[in-house]
């Protein structure tokens, strides 16, 4: 398979913009002395890393308990009938358990059914940090991607109070505006709210319904936000 070397750029927002939209992904662990795989639902963190809310009573939980190590890999829909057509992104990352409330609230905004089990005993928070990622756009493109240019590049677009404020003011002035962006989305109803805001587009949610919306470019600053949406 060709190596893409000469639009890094663009594989590198692929990449994200796949990542930062998938609701389910195949999770890799070591359990024993073979691999073992499980379906999960990972929500993406500002900086662009992975979070997962998984159960003890699941055996990769206990496994990633025991080695961090693994993998998670994410796929779109195939472009043609070959599924090998389809875009999908492989991480390899180190898991470790997270007690910021910071990274459950990004969980369950992305996922807000889960709000029901949650809070069960056995429920935790982990967190994957990306040490290596591989991007096959579809067949016959395929690159091994720069780990860092899978996070904000700037300094700017890694602040989350910024991130907050400008949602908070396009939540407070512009309902309608958010409204008519989520019926384009293939959203009804109204009173759509943003929850999550990254350079790479934003989550919409109304009840336990998220939509994804991508920018067609990516935000310089979060302060470009309002002008940038629909």
């Amino acid at each position: 398979m060709q190596e893409l070397r000469e639009s890094q750029n663009d594989i590198h927002r692929e990449a994200r913009l796949l990542l930062r939209a998938a609701r389910v992904a195949s999770l890799a662990v070591l359990e024993e002395d073979y691999p073992s795989i499980a379906l999960v639902t990972p929500a993406v963190t500002l900086d662009g890393e992975v979070v997962l809310l998984l159960s003890q009573l699941s055996a990769h939980t206990r496994a990633l308990d025991r080695d961090g190590r693994c993998a998670l890999m994410v796929s779109g829909p195939a472009e043609e009938r070959n599924p090998q057509t389809s875009p999908r992104l492989s991480l390899v990352c180190d898991a470790v358990r997270s007690e910021d409330p910071a990274d459950r609230a990004r969980y369950l905004a992305v996922h807000p059914y889960a709000g029901f089990y949650a809070g069960f005993g056995d429920f935790g928070v982990y967190r994957l940090s990306t040490i290596a990622a591989r991007y096959v756009g579809g067949f016959a493109r395929a690159a091994s991607l720069d780990v860092e240019r899978l996070a904000p590049v700037t300094v700017a677009l890694r602040d989350e109070a910024a991130a907050a404020a400008a949602m908070a003011a396009v939540n407070a002035g512009q309902g309608g505006r958010l409204d008519r962006i989520a019926r384009e989305q293939g959203g009804d109803g109204s009173g759509w709210q943003l929850i999550t805001l990254d350079p790479d587009g934003y989550d919409l949610a109304r009840e336990d319904v998220v939509l994804r919306v991508a920018f067609a470019h990516g935000l310089r600053t979060y302060a470009d936000f309002s002008s940038q949406i629909g």
